[in-house]
């Protein structure tokens, strides 16, 4: 079918934000829109995922779900490398064409900024699927002394995976059986693990005391002198390490920064609605400063309300409904248990958290989560 005068509505990044706010277009408009949603990447992959190939549960190719294989009704996928954005134009350059827009949306979420962090990209890290993997390798070679994981900024994605790793390195470590040879640490610049659910936060702390891993709050990683094994924290402690796993500095990519849309590294956007101060021009998931944790659950949620929205538009009828932000995280505790905890960040004054205590029943819902994604989007 012709997509002549249909509303072209460009969405720029494949990630939970991207392919659910293009599969709701498809569902509620199908072929009478033109969407086109544009990514670098040949693959998804669930940032949990990450984990189980760095210690060896699940291989990388079991964890990347094909971009051929999404297929939806008005939705062209295409695979391009973003080279300009222009917010005023709602105009997208890439290295093969140009994308004019009547609707613009960035779900380009957040990159790692490696060299905010001086060192870091001499040493690990477990937040890209290379850096798991090459853990993957480094990890037996691990037998004993100190074992760092630390976070070099916030925000960053996904905050509980920093307390996971550490949780599953010590399951890691006694099924190699050199725990008692090791010591692990977690540097977090946040003054809990998990700060809008207390409950939660506190679990976890009672999980690190009962493995003997020692929690470092309010701090950052500075810097890494590798030729030393010493980790500087911005306060000028020395942590020596005989193992170092990062978290690194997270941004907004940096053809966004080119576009002037960012403000102290991130895209504002009102908390509700998600637009941005240029018309028509919206942004979701991990590069908006929505107040939300940067998350794949909250970016979903992110663009069911932009979703909403645009349908709206396009059938000029009603207003959408409104981002409301909240969303359940699932936590690993090790020994097969998964915690649960759901966070509300606007119904009231102050976020809320539920926490669920771990168990390996939930672990099932934990699966059905990435599953049910995985089929809605991918159809597998």
């Amino acid at each position: 079918m012709s997509t002549a005068n249909k509303p072209r509505i460009v969405v720029l990044g494949a990630g939970f934000g991207g392919l659910e706010l293009t599969t709701l277009l498809s569902e509620a408009m199908g072929d009478s829109i033109d969407v086109t949603l544009i990514d670098q990447s040949d693959s998804f992959v669930f940032g949990f995922s990450k984990l189980d190939v760095m210690f060896g549960l699940k291989t990388p190719q079991a964890v990347r779900l094909p971009y051929k294989c999404y297929a939806k009704p008005g939705v062209r996928m295409l695979k391009r490398a973003i080279t300009g954005i222009d917010p005023d134009r709602r105009r997208v350059t890439t290295n093969d064409g140009e994308f004019d827009a009547d609707y613009l949306v960035i779900a380009l979420g957040a990159e790692y900024d490696f060299d905010a962090t001086p060192g870091l990209s001499g040493t690990n890290e477990f937040y890209t699927l290379a850096g798991a993997e090459r853990l993957r390798d480094v990890l037996p070679t691990f037998k004993k002394g100190k074992a760092i994981v630390g976070v070099c900024g916030a925000p960053y994605k996904c905050p509980p995976a920093p307390s996971e790793c550490v949780l599953m390195l010590h399951d890691y470590l006694l099924r190699q059986g050199v725990r008692q040879a090791c010591e692990i640490a977690l540097v977090l610049p946040l003054d809990s693990p998990v700060p809008p659910s207390p409950d939660t936060s506190k679990a976890l702390l009672a999980a690190f005391a009962e493995r003997d891993i020692k929690f470092i709050p309010s701090r950052r990683v500075a810097s890494v002198d590798n030729a030393r094994n010493v980790a500087v924290l911005h306060d000028g402690t020395e942590m020596p390490f005989n193992l170092f796993l990062g978290v690194p500095k997270h941004r907004v990519p940096p053809v966004v920064l080119e576009s002037g849309m960012a403000e102290n590294g991130w895209i504002p956007v009102n908390p509700r609605t998600l637009e941005t101060k240029y018309e028509n021009v919206y942004a979701v998931g991990d590069g908006a400063n929505t107040g939300t944790p940067k998350a794949g659950v909250f970016a979903e949620g992110a663009a069911r309300a932009v979703a909403s929205a645009l349908v709206a538009k396009l059938r000029q009828s009603g207003s959408g409904s409104l981002y409301d932000g909240f969303g359940t995280c699932y936590i690993e505790f090790g020994g097969g248990r998964i915690g649960k905890v759901e966070v509300d960040f606007f119904s009231g004054p102050a976020p809320t958290g539920n926490y669920y205590e771990p168990s390996v029943a939930l672990r099932a819902d934990k699966e059905t989560f990435g599953s049910s994604r995985r089929s809605r989007w991918f159809g597998l």
